[in-house]
C-alpha cells in the first residue's frame, strides 16, 4: 500500500499521549495514526448501515410492535 504524507494540527497533550503510547507499544506514531484513522472511518461507515437495518426491521415488525405496546 502506498503511503502519503499529511499535515494537521493536534492538541499538544494528545500528541504527547500518542507518542507515549507508541513508545509503550513499540510502534511508530505513523502506524498508530493509520490504525486510528482506519478505525474511525470504519465506525462512521458501519453506523449508517446498522441504522438502515434497524429501520428496515422496525418497518417489517410494525404490527408486532403495536401488539406489544398494548
Amino acid at each position: 500500500m502506498q503511503s502519503i504524507k499529511i499535515s494537521s494540527k493536534v492538541d499538544e497533550d494528545i500528541w504527547n499521549e500518542l507518542k507515549a503510547l507508541a513508545s509503550e507499544t513499540h510502534q511508530n506514531v505513523s502506524g498508530l495514526l493509520t490504525e486510528a484513522i482506519r478505525d474511525y472511518v470504519q465506525r462512521k461507515r458501519v453506523r449508517p448501515e446498522v441504522l438502515n437495518h434497524l429501520e428496515d426491521s422496525m418497518t417489517e415488525n410494525e404490527e408486532l410492535g403495536k401488539l406489544l405496546a398494548k
